[in-house]
């Protein structure tokens, strides 16, 4: 989730505006970039406790020893909540989850150079901290209010406002961690295309990436507990969007989503204004209850393109959010994937042929069954697993097509190799930290602190 916006932008007096603002996304293919997104947890290595803002040890003093690297740091009254970068963003979800929006580079070999600079820094102000970061999909221990809150206004709005419309909204908010990716388009169609496609496939790469099977120390029955709880977090913003692959699927029709998808808030003067549950449309006409009189801008706009939590999410380009968060590995792992499958036009075709027929039934039925079942979803007289053995090796063609190699002569696809094992194997990691709690662990989560930290 964004630090304060900078700036607003101009006045909207028409619908034709957003069309258009999502439009300028647009790009030819050799502008094409992969923008990489990892959360993860921060904790206090002797209690295993997750840090608050304000201890000494906490995430106030994790940024501020961040900024010897160079990082210059963004404010929110008075309390810096954000650092940024040479396009980098390191951000705060609302429990502490610890982010780094990675800047929009041209290959994964660029993007896993990225991710290690940031966990090496993180790693050094860390240990003199005495803290602790972990990648997982969902806290594996400690409860709601076990956690405190981040010193960000529109988290107060939303904390607020999720009890109302879902049972899950706040675990959500405190308790989970996700790795996505940014990757552009080039026309509507394109678009709608890979829209479509990896909607449709979201549900294999939350299984091949499960990695939350544990609620407040116990087996929680979901490999993929962070899945789980977007189901019940707010249908007005979440879910499958069946509309993306019906005909006439385009920017207007997902502006037309949006434009119904409840506010959150308006940011006026370094302040969020609640505007939770009103309606977008009214601001349009300058009937917005919050901001009576007045219009949106283009930065209101944008804000509330952040505010829809679907499994693709569409701004100027789209967003795979489907993942558990998790090892170094798997961070780099999960633009592969992407990008293997949507970067090149014969990939693409293959994956749309493998999902281009399947039902808005069986879409409800992955979304449902994957965060309990992950690889052993039955689906189509098999398993997700076959689907995500035939993806993988989509994808590891497309990676080999683009050509994009390392000073060793190396392309892309290696780095899919980690997701190649859990489908070779049928293992998810979700299923192996089960084993060791069964077993060697003695039933405690505990040891996950240590065994699986950066």
């Amino acid at each position: 989730m964004s630090a304060p916006p900078k700036s607003r932008g101009e006045p909207v007096t028409a619908k034709s505006q957003l069309i258009e603002w999502i439009a300028e996304g647009n790009k030819p293919k050799s502008d094409w970039r992969i923008g990489t997104e990892h959360e993860k947890f921060v904790y206090d290595l002797k209690s295993l406790r997750r840090v608050s803002y304000d201890a000494p040890n906490g995430i106030g003093a994790l940024l501020k020893g961040l900024t010897r690297y160079g990082w210059e740091a963004i404010d929110e009254n008075g309390k810096t909540i954000a650092l940024a970068q040479n396009g980098e963003s390191i951000t705060l979800e609302p429990g502490g989850q610890f982010e780094l929006s990675g800047a929009p580079l041209r290959t994964i070999h660029e993007t896993c150079r990225e991710v290690g600079e940031h966990l090496k820094q993180v790693k050094e102000v860390s240990q003199e901290l005495g803290i602790g970061v972990l990648g997982m999909g969902f806290d594996p221990k400690w409860s709601r209010a076990d956690i405190s809150w981040m010193p960000k206004g529109r988290y107060k709005i939303m904390g607020d406002y999720m009890p109302k419309v879902g049972k899950l909204g706040l675990d959500m908010m405190l308790r989970t961690c996700t790795v996505q990716v940014n990757l552009d388009f080039s026309t509507e169609a394109d678009m709608v295309k890979k829209f479509r496609t990896s909607l449709a496939l979201q549900p294999i790469a939350t299984a091949l990436f499960a990695d939350s099977p544990f609620l407040e120390g116990k087996p929680s029955g979901f490999l993929s507990y962070r899945s789980h709880i977007w189901t019940d977090t707010d249908p007005d913003r979440c879910g499958i969007l069946p509309f993306v692959f019906e005909e006439g699927m385009s920017f207007e029709r997902y502006v037309d989503y949006m434009l119904d998808v409840p506010m959150y808030f308006v940011y006026r003067d370094g302040k969020y204004i609640d505007a939770s549950g009103q309606s977008f449309r009214d601001f349009l006409k300058g009937k917005l209850p919050a901001l009576p009189g007045e219009i949106p801008t283009t930065g209101d706009w944008a804000d509330h393109m952040t505010t829809a939590f679907p499994e693709v999410r569409l701004k100027r380009f789209l967003e795979m959010r489907g993942a558990d968060g998790g090892p170094w590995e798997r961070l780099c792992a999960l633009p592969a994937l992407w990008v293997g499958l949507l970067y090149d036009q014969t990939a693409l075709d293959a994956a749309w042929d493998l999902v281009k027929d399947w039902t808005i039934a069986e879409h409800e039925q992955l979304r449902r069954d994957v965060p309990r079942l992950a690889l052993n979803t039955p689906f189509r007289g098999g398993t997700v697993r076959d689907v995500a053995l035939e993806v993988l090796k989509i994808a590891r063609a497309g990676l080999q097509k683009r050509g994009a190699a390392d000073l060793g002569g190396m392309d892309e696809s290696g780095f899919l190799n980690p997701l190649q094992i859990i489908a070779d194997t049928g293992k998810t990691s979700a299923e192996l930290k089960l084993d060791l709690y069964h077993g060697k662990w003695g039933g405690s989560v505990d040891p996950v602190f240590k065994e699986f930290a950066y």
